[in-house]
């Protein structure tokens, strides 16, 4: 089996973090998103992932490098493919074509799930994992006959036609299949909202009767701006239970109380404080005097008499006196 991860968006709605790193590899609960969705596939995959593939703009070599140790990693190769303009999520995945044989996960970079295991797929040519949701607007949707099969694919409807929206991670027995029908859309240049949509290439498979089912996840969690950012960065500490404090970290609090859940990186310093919960902790960074709750702090930044809550705080990044909500970037001062 192989994945393939498009990510080569700006990241517009998580700036000014994206300024420095793409969005997929910002940090929740100590780990790039990239890498707990990689995780979380292959982890409740039925069959070995023997490549894992990204989709990338120009990002450099550095973090070209981190995705190939993120798949290498879970046992798998790593793959890059460049989208070097944004024409939608057809086009993103046929950047990837070498990759498209076989079955395929394919599973967009700015989500996480929770669901006990992919659905079983002896019966059905693909899965499309879908979440009920109240305001389907902004996502696409798809309806159901009552066997679950798919019968309509909908991208962002101005009017109700369904609550059950696409969540970003399909599987597809058949990829070169899939291939064949994202490269009729590219030829044809048929479009959707000015760009080539993933979900007209599963109608047409629909058309042609291939079988496309829908299962529904435990818990989806969207990275997509600042505050959706930090409540998965809290939920994923509750869902995946670890070590608080990493052992270089526990000699360098002073004085301070951690509560848990919380992740809190190596050679952090934290003196007359109180941190947590919900709170992740780059490398490096010290922090004193301060309250922090439910925030996610990057590496090597410096936080005094400060009392910060629902913060995105960038690297490299001092803030001191102050008290309220952040979304710094790296290099920022606040004082």
């Amino acid at each position: 089996m192989k994945i393939i991860v498009p990510m080569a968006g700006m990241g517009k709605r998580m700036r000014p973090h994206t300024l420095t790193i793409p969005k997929p590899l910002i940090p929740v609960a100590g780990k790039p998103i990239v890498q707990h969705l990689v995780e979380d596939i292959t982890k409740v995959c039925h069959e070995k992932v023997d490549e894992i593939a990204f989709v990338i703009g120009n990002f450099g070599k550095e973090v070209e490098q981190e995705l190939i140790r993120i798949a290498e990693s879970q046992g798998a190769k790593g793959s890059i493919y460049y989208q070097d303009e944004p024409l939608g999520t057809a086009h993103a995945i046929l950047c990837a074509a070498p990759a498209l044989t076989g079955k395929v996960v394919i599973a967009f970079a700015d989500t996480l799930f929770k669901t006990e295991m992919i659905a079983d797929t002896a019966n059905s040519d693909g899965i499309i994992w879908v979440s009920q949701i109240e305001d389907p607007r902004m996502f696409g949707v798809v309806k159901l006959d009552g066997d679950g099969v798919i019968t309509d694919f909908v991208e962002k409807p101005s009017t109700f036609v369904s609550d059950l929206a696409i969540i970003g991670i399909y599987y597809l027995r058949d990829g070169e299949n899939l291939r064949s029908e994202l490269q009729y859309l590219i030829d044809n240049n048929i479009r959707e909202k000015g760009e080539y949509q993933l979900t007209n290439a599963l109608e047409n498979m629909k058309q042609k009767g291939k079988k496309l089912r829908a299962a529904t996840v435990n818990e989806w969690l969207d990275c997509g701006n600042k505050d959706a950012t930090v409540y998965t960065n809290g939920r994923v500490l509750q869902i995946k239970p670890g070590a608080a404090v990493n052992k270089t970290a526990a000699s360098n609090i002073v004085n301070s109380t951690i509560i848990e859940p919380c992740f809190i990186g190596e050679d952090v310093v934290i003196e007359n404080s109180v941190v947590g919960p919900l709170v992740s902790v780059g490398k490096g960074t010290r922090i004193k005097s301060s309250v922090i709750t439910n925030s996610i702090v990057q590496t090597n930044s410096a936080i005094s008499e400060s009392c910060i809550t629902n913060s995105m705080i960038g690297n490299h990044a001092a803030v001191e006196g102050t008290m309220r909500e952040f979304s710094m970037g790296d290099y920022t001062t606040e004082k």
